[in-house]
């Protein structure tokens, strides 16, 4: 309940956007405000939706959060809540829904700030405020005294000067003389005694000027510690942990721009301030020839401390608000965006620095961390990178964009062993320099994240290989770019599933990543997590019997979910990473007819269709050979489950038309669209029935396929005899009377190409010509 009070504490523009990309009709915000105390009370650290291990305890926490909402409902008495009520029973309702079980609580709580660091470091940031103003004020009143005081020590000169001449032009010994002596006697003494207390109430104001100042200076290096050493540090792990598909909100960078916005301003004023009591200290010096050595050595020291902080602030805001590609291929336009989170505050908008980007080395990069100097010339030459800053009056934001830059060549270092182009890892330098204040000059760069140089598309999965090991195990404070050789399963396994849910829309399963954990340790085992996976085993070592990689199989699932998949893959229909055999489990207690998608073992970026045929000799479990992305380019999936009439259900029991029906490409008649006088051909999809040694059809149940299919289908060598006669009906949709040409070359159970036409339309009557042409040499594959 306590961080929801304080949740409502927050900025209204913050709360609004919170607000906005928080709740809604998936999490309404009054769920949150009536369930704030238990929210709040659960240990949301342990619970990571990402760790398929994580996914039983989800689910017992959706079990408990549905009974809190319905209790909380039938709390509510009397006519007032009589809304609430409804909206809590609505919601409980709602989240009791198949598609709402997987609900992640954890976003009910605002990102960055779960823990109240928001919060806190704006009352921490008030607070320093604060003490600054007070030392403002105390400065105002010492240099209040200081100029009282040097009126008084001017008029004890003048007085002091006035006793010397009437000593000298007159004699004392007279009354009158005497009295008048006496008078401008008790004058000094007194005016005297009035400098000494002034001098005492001065030299307390100077030791509490440095005592508050460092206070102050305590206070801003606990908030740069927390805002530059730790919630930047936060934000660029995250920004590259999104290079693996993990959430991202770049909006915090405005958050951070704010902090530092208001941390250097205090520091700014901290630093007049030092620097105005260092100015005061030697006038009341020169004015009482007082010993000011100590202030004079503290209140530099503090000076010095402040010029430290402001460089750190200055240095280290100098911040990538957006990443270049990381696979970067030569000749290729890129993008990045610069932004000084500081440049608004020390008026560097006034005159824009200019910002320069080179490529360096791995090697390059570690001297530059160690030794603060570039070694030697860039790695590579850059087009269009040079550019002045902009500052949004708007925003307050003083940003680079650039946008047309261009690769054009790289110099590599020599190969160690096995290593390859891809292996070595590169990165963006951006340079810049600025004055503030007149008199403080700045040089500023950062890096950007690892990046891989490829020349040729081909390179490009090993690449993704490096950058995605880089992004998800590269460890805080690390010699650039080194990564751990071995980590767990676990890890892996996170990391995988992060970048899949990415690219394809959907997290794996636990079942999912047990089968991938089989593949890479080739063994069976329930303790996976705590198993060491090298570098080497995840995209160097080909998987037994293949002649490639873990990574480079799974990275070409990943591609072929994503460009031709996806919406099936997110909705569900796809079983995908499933075991052959357990596949044939699955299916062999169904009835004829029900099948499901896994993806293949032994094609990469494949997907095969594993169905349960029957005939005479009971049913039998099929796999059609793999189609690829080049045969999704030609017909989408769902049109061609559509087509093959041995598919009837998906697994476990839905039919095919109610799972894919939306996604099927709708029929027009092609009679009407003719292009320069041609008919469009149509494609479709076609499995020559399976007989056996009785021309025993194995299909869907009842149904045949090309009954002139010779028998010699599977076994033969020899290619068959031509069919002349066209059989009166086939599998192709004949509900448009028109010439249709349907060209049937995908692989399947057999190797063959299947050509039917079409081509004969008269008035009374239509008939079909098919014509099967089979090569001279099957291959029966079962994938």
């Amino acid at each position: 309940m306590a961080l929801w009070h304080k949740t409502q504490q927050l900025p209204q523009k913050i709360l609004q956007q919170m607000q906005n990309t928080i709740y809604g009709d998936h999490f309404p915000i009054e769920v949150r405000h009536f369930l704030a105390y238990w929210i709040d009370e659960q240990s949301w650290k342990t619970v990571d939706p990402d760790y398929p291990q994580c996914e039983h305890h989800i689910k017992e926490l959706m079990s408990y959060f549905i009974r809190e909402i319905e209790n909380k409902a039938n709390s509510f008495d009397g006519q007032d809540l009589f809304l609430n009520k409804l909206k809590l029973t609505e919601v409980a309702n709602q989240f009791k829904m198949p598609n709402m079980q997987e609900l992640d609580l954890k976003n009910s709580v605002p990102p960055y700030h779960s823990d109240s660091t928001y919060i806190e470091i704006n009352q921490d940031i008030d607070t320093l405020k604060c003490e600054v103003q007070r030392n403002g004020e105390l400065i105002r009143k010492l240099e209040a005294e200081q100029e009282a005081l040097s009126l008084k020590c001017y008029e004890f000169s003048k007085l002091a000067e006035q006793i010397n001449r009437f000593q000298g032009n007159c004699d004392i010994q007279n009354s009158n003389h005497s009295h008048l002596f006496n008078k401008l006697i008790s004058q000094k003494n007194n005016l005297e005694f009035q400098i000494q207390e002034t001098l005492k109430i001065v030299r307390e104001m100077q030791y509490r000027i440095i005592e508050k100042s460092s206070v102050i200076i305590n206070t801003v290096s606990a908030l740069v510690d927390r805002i530059v050493d730790k919630e930047l540090i936060v934000f660029k792990r995250n920004q590259q942990l999104a290079g693996n598909g993990g959430e991202f909100d770049t909006s915090h960078l405005d958050v951070l721009q704010n902090w530092c916005g208001k941390l250097s301003e205090a520091i700014w004023i901290c630093l007049t301030q030092i620097k105005e009591a260092r100015r005061l200290v030697t006038l009341i010096a020169k004015c009482c020839s007082q010993d000011t050595a100590h202030v004079m050595n503290s209140l530099y020291e503090a000076q010095k401390q402040m010029t430290e902080l402001l460089s750190t602030m200055a240095t280290n805001t100098f911040v990538i608000e957006k990443q270049p590609p990381q696979v970067m291929k030569t000749n290729t336009r890129f993008s990045a965006k610069i932004r000084l989170l500081v440049g608004s505050i020390l008026n560097i908008n006034v005159n824009p620095p200019q910002v320069k980007v080179s490529i360096i080395s791995e090697s390059q990069a570690n001297h530059l961390l160690t030794e603060k100097v570039l070694k030697g010339d860039s790695s590579g030459e850059i087009l269009n990178n040079v550019g002045t800053m902009e500052f949004d009056q708007t925003t307050k934001q003083l940003s680079i964009t650039f946008r047309n830059m261009q690769l054009k060549k790289i110099k590599r270092a020599e190969k160690k062993g096995s290593e390859s182009v891809v292996d070595e890892k590169f990165s963006l330098y951006f340079q810049s320099k600025f004055t503030a204040a007149g008199d403080m000059d700045f040089q500023v760069w950062t890096l950007s994240l690892p990046v891989t140089v490829i020349v040729h598309g081909n390179q490009e999965p090993h690449a993704w290989a490096t950058i995605t090991w880089d992004n998800a195990f590269a460890e805080q404070g690390r010699k650039p770019f080194v990564v751990p050789e071995k980590v767990s399963w676990g890890k892996v396994a996170i990391a995988l599933n992060l970048k899949f849910a990415h690219l394809t829309g959907r997290p794996l399963k636990a079942d999912h990543m047990k089968y991938l954990a089989e593949k890479l340790f080739k063994i069976q085992s329930e303790e996976y997590d705590t198993m060491q996976l090298s570098w080497s085993q995840f995209s160097k070592e080909s998987l037994p019997e293949r002649s490639f990689t873990f990574w480079d199989w799974f990275y070409g699932i990943m591609k072929l979910t994503r460009e031709h998949l996806k919406p099936l893959w997110t909705e569900g229909l796809i079983h995908g990473f499933v075991r052959k055999k357990e596949a044939e489990e699955l299916l062999s207690s169904c009835q004829i007819g029900t099948f499901l998608m896994r993806f293949s073992d032994s094609e990469l970026g494949g997907i095969t269709i594993a169905w349960i045929g029957g005939g005479n000799d009971g049913k039998e479990v099929l796999m059609l050979q793999p189609f690829t992305a080049k045969d999704f380019s030609i017909r989408s999936l769902a049109d061609r489950i559509s087509d093959l009439i041995q598919l009837q259900y998906l697994y476990p029991g839905t039919p095919k038309t109610k799972a894919f029906g939306r996604y099927y490409t709708p029929l027009v008649d092609t009679q009407t669209a003719t292009y320069n006088g041609y008919v469009k051909p149509v494609l479709v999809t076609h499995v020559p029935s399976l007989i056996d040694n009785n021309r025993c059809t194995i299909g869907a149940g009842g149904l045949h396929s090309y009954p002139t299919t010779p028998n010699s289908t599977i076994f033969s060598s020899s290619p068959p005899p031509m069919i002349t006669d066209p059989p009166q009906s086939s599998l192709i949709n004949e509900s448009s009377l028109i010439n249709e040409s349907s060209l049937i070359n995908e692989p399947s159970l057999i190797n063959e190409s299947s050509v039917s036409y079409q081509n004969q339309y008269e008035a009374n009557n239509r008939m079909d010509y098919d014509i099967v042409n089979f090569s001279s040499e099957l291959d029966f594959q079962l994938n």
